[in-house]
């Protein structure tokens, strides 16, 4: 991710809800919709009904509500840093606290690392590899003495990698897992989530006292709540968490070396802290790896935004979208590499180009007036459905129960109990990715694609909807606008458009990988069978929600984050060799 997020914070603003009487407690919402002759929806159209307010207009939502954003700011996040500047942003009246990065403070990393004599990188997944790098070549640049090692299973496939980049067992900066564990003072621990849920016992039984756990995700926390566990009470914790996959962390940083302050946004959280370096350990990690920007956070809010994000826009919902748009676009006769362009491309292209430079209004003010229609149906049609799953899935965050299925998935890894492993399958091998190689192979360079409109309004749809999920939920301004846009548009949807939608998924994390699996199905089902039927029945637009969209004040963090972003964007060419092993060269 290229731009540079600081903390945010909006003003609350009236809740407007216009419910029709249902004998049910469970109220639903209907959707208002417009019907088009344009071009944009010309290929969505199938047979129209008649449409009414109340009525299903093809979907279950069968009541009539439209919520304005409202938000709960959480707790203070404030924090003391001794070693580095802290800067509070005030928006609308709403406090949060950042420190920028850049390469002028890696001077200051012996003093935030202070005590610690070796960091230990136990894990060669998505994070391991760019973090262990970026550590060890910022702490050369200041000439620092502190040791970066790698932890592995000896006789791995890892432990080649590892080798390939420069960490050796005859330097010291290689061995075996246990073993760096036990000789480190801040151990990273970037294996699994799943198998950290397996060895975490072991993990904390080698640890030295007063040492520091570093996580760079929330989900062992999560995994501890729900059997009733939490961390050693003689070590700290701490968790800086890059907002986006490894390969975009280390790209980024290599990209940045000429630009001062380019790379991953992170936030930071202090769980324990045992003899008050937490803070200045967490930060100092945060700049190593290059972070333009270090929000902070709990570990708890962590990972439930950031889990709930992986299956929402930032990978399960938008593959789910595509799938749907593009069999859609197909089945009403547009051609199938312009049916690719005007989905994927157009997401992956100039959507997320403009979103991220610019902002989600910039995508609905370059439209036309007749585009600005479709893009508004599409935003009608598709926005309680994404909220719908969303709702769903953060509340399967939140109450341990997704957690519980990426354990049990990796657990399914293996033979067990008589029965097969299951390991994770293909997700590319649909018609419309066939079509992507083919529309890849001859396109031009620095092509966006095309700005389509009813694809445009779905995917901001789907954008505002996660907004607002995670606002009623009480995260932070600076959170939300990580998880729901930058991460999308500057990390991830970059490497979907060099080379399709496993290219993205699969440079990441195991559980995001995992949830994204599971996940995008139930967009691309909601989507096909309540908002384009909706779409059909001619639904008139439900005003009010684009007059929330409009107004929304989300909008201004986006234009500030727009603002101080860093002038580099993420190069991904189609033969990166910065990503997993097994994605190099693998096809267009």
């Amino acid at each position: 991710m290229a731009a540079a997020a600081p903390a945010y914070s909006v003003t609350s603003i009236s809740t407007l809800n216009r419910v029709c009487s249902t004998p049910s407690t469970l109220r639903n919402v209907s959707f208002a919709f417009i019907s088009s002759t344009s071009p944009s929806l010309r290929f969505l159209h199938g047979a129209a009904g008649p449409s009414r307010c109340g009525s299903t207009g093809g979907s279950s939502l069968t009541t009539c509500m439209v919520s304005a954003p409202a938000f709960s700011p959480p707790a203070s996040l404030d924090f003391e840093t001794s070693v580095f500047t802290k800067e509070k942003i005030s928006l609308a009246g709403h406090d949060e606290y950042i420190v920028r990065g850049g390469r002028n403070l890696f001077s200051l990393l012996p003093d935030a690392f202070k005590g610690i004599k070796q960091i230990g990188v136990i894990g060669w997944g998505s994070q391991g590899p760019a973090q262990a790098q970026n550590l060890r070549d910022s702490l050369a640049e200041v000439n620092s003495d502190i040791v970066v090692k790698i932890g592995l299973r000896k006789g791995s496939r890892s432990f080649a990698e590892a080798r390939a980049t420069g960490f050796t067992e005859e330097n010291g900066t290689l061995g075996d897992i246990w073993e760096t564990v036990s000789s480190s003072d801040l151990v990273l621990l970037l294996i699994s989530d799943a198998a950290q849920a397996d060895n975490y016992e072991k993990v904390f039984s080698h640890m030295k006292p007063n040492s520091i756990l570093g996580l760079s995700h929330g989900f062992l926390l999560g995994h501890l709540q729900s059997i009733g566990l939490d961390f050693p009470k003689n070590i700290s914790v701490i968790a800086v968490c890059p907002k986006g996959m490894g390969p975009s962390v280390r790209r980024l940083y290599v990209q940045g070396k000429e630009i001062n302050g380019a790379g991953i946004n992170s936030s930071f959280a202090v769980h324990q802290d045992v003899d008050g370096r937490a803070t200045d350990v967490a930060l100092g990690w945060s700049i190593a790896l290059g972070s333009p920007f270090t929000f902070a956070t709990t570990l708890e809010q962590e990972y439930k935004s950031d889990i709930f994000g992986e299956r929402g826009i930032l990978l399960g919902a938008v593959h789910g979208l595509v799938e749907s748009l593009f069999r859609r676009y197909c089945e009403n006769g547009m051609d199938e590499d312009l049916a690719y362009k005007n989905t994927v491309e157009c997401i992956t292209g100039i959507v997320s180009r403009t979103i991220s430079t610019k902002g989600m209004l910039a995508v609905y003010n370059a439209l036309s007036e007749e585009g600005k229609q479709d893009f508004k149906t599409a935003y009608s049609a598709s926005y309680y459905p994404c909220m719908d799953i969303l709702y769903e899935c953060y509340e399967d965050v939140a109450s341990g129960s997704e957690i519980r299925s990426v354990v049990l998935a990796g657990r399914r890894f293996y033979e067990k109990e008589g029965l097969p492993a299951f390991p994770m399958g293909k997700i590319d091998q649909t018609r419309m990715w066939k079509v992507g190689e083919r529309v890849r192979a001859v396109r031009p360079a620095g092509d966006l694609g095309p700005l389509y409109p009813f694809t445009a309004g779905v995917f901001v749809a789907l954008m505002m909807a996660q907004i607002e999920i995670l606002r009623k939920k009480g995260h932070s301004y600076s959170e939300i606008i990580n998880e729901s846009v930058i991460e999308a548009v500057d990390s991830l949807n970059p490497f979907m458009h060099a080379r399709g939608v496993s290219f993205m998924v699969d440079n990441c994390s195991t559980t995001a990988r995992l949830g994204s699996r599971k996940w995008a199905p139930r967009f691309d089902y909601i989507l096909t069978q309540q908002a384009l039927v909706a779409v059909d029945n001619d639904t008139p637009i439900n005003q009010d929600l684009i007059s929330n969209f409009l107004s929304d004040p989300v909008h201004s963090a986006i234009d500030i984050c727009a603002q101080l972003r860093p002038t580099v964007d993420i190069s991904v060419p189609p033969d990166a060799d910065f990503v997993r092993p097994e994605l190099r060269n693998s096809g267009n």
